[in-house]
């Protein structure tokens, strides 16, 4: 057998349409990482419940990852399906369940993500009770931190580690909190442990709102990150699906020329995006890549490509590409 028999299998099969600017995307972002290049990914959707760590864990470990923008929901999935992972429930016939099925669910505390139940106890409650120690540790220090690296502080302490149901190399935050990975999370609030935050700070276990620093800190922060950066390497930008896990990262460049002067920051270096969104009027995840021209983040010559399908096959297959797999 092959050393690489999804590559071969891919690279045989996989030769127009969508499949071909899957193989495309793939060889491109090789050949960024082959000149130097940085890449940052950016995660939208629920990936991390369909176990992106499975691919994206060895890809961060491989050095083919250098900084991940992700929703609060792609950064607290990954930890609950690795504290919580031999109590979730799926359900393949999602499409015929009824009302009352899903109250059924909501009784249970089986919270629903298409096909795939996460169970409230067993994952949500077991990382919020480890998240409001350190958060309430530096809410009385008066330190304040990013929603991503209270998670590495938690991960880094050991107290989930007896609570583990997968291995731990398939965990794509571990493998980020092993690299210390530069991470953005925008709009970290509108997710299950940014509500349980702002819980904790109505009923007064937390002082200070800004324990936990947020998204305009993240834009800043973000402009060093990528002015130092991209002085010495060009940055590329793979993005998953759309939203405000792309939207956000990317305006950095537009935001640094236009509203800083900083004309010699150089625009992202290679773009490509897996998005299933129809190509429509005003929507971010299906405009083509051409129109982020007329927004200065991309060049007229940087590298694009669109591969217009389901990001939960096409990401791994990529990865597999890019992992020799």
């Amino acid at each position: 057998m092959s050393a690489s028999p999804v590559s071969d299998f891919v690279r045989h099969h996989f030769r127009h349409f969508n499949a071909a600017a899957l193989v495309d995307a793939a060889d491109a972002y090789q050949r960024h990482l082959d000149g130097g290049g940085k890449m940052l990914v950016t995660l939208a959707g629920a990936m991390s419940t369909a176990e992106l760590g499975l691919s994206l864990a060895e890809m961060i470990r491989q050095d083919k990852v250098h900084a991940i923008s992700c929703t609060g929901a792609n950064l607290e999935e990954d930890l609950f399906n690795l504290v919580a992972h031999d109590f979730y429930e799926r359900v393949p016939h999602y499409r015929d369940l009824t009302p009352a099925d899903e109250a059924d669910l909501l009784a249970r505390h089986m919270n629903r993500v298409t096909d795939t139940c996460i169970p409230e106890e067993e994952a949500m409650r077991r990382l919020e009770a480890a998240l409001v120690d350190e958060w309430t540790a530096a809410d009385r220090a008066g330190e304040q931190y990013f929603p991503h690296e209270f998670m590495f502080r938690v991960l880094r302490s050991g107290v989930l580690k007896d609570s583990y149901q997968i291995d731990p190399k398939d965990s794509w935050m571990i493998a980020a909190a092993e690299k210390n990975l530069p991470m953005i999370v925008p709009g970290w609030e509108d997710s299950t442990m940014g509500n349980m935050f702002a819980g904790h700070v109505i009923t007064g276990d937390i002082k200070n709102v800004h324990t936990v620093r947020t998204g305009i800190e993240y834009m800043t922060w973000l402009a060093g990150w990528y002015t130092e950066s991209s002085a010495d390497h060009s940055i590329g930008f793979f993005q998953i699906g759309g939203g405000i896990a792309g939207d956000f990262p990317i305006c950095v460049v537009p935001m640094l020329h236009q509203d800083l002067g900083r004309t010699g920051v150089p625009v992202w270096g290679y773009f490509a995006q897996i998005s299933d969104s129809t190509t429509s009027y005003g929507s971010y995840s299906g405009a083509v890549p051409n129109e982020k021209i007329t927004w200065g983040k991309l060049a007229p010559d940087t590298p694009k490509y669109i591969v217009e399908s389901d990001a939960s096959i096409v990401a791994p297959l990529i990865f597999a590409l890019l992992l020799g797999w």
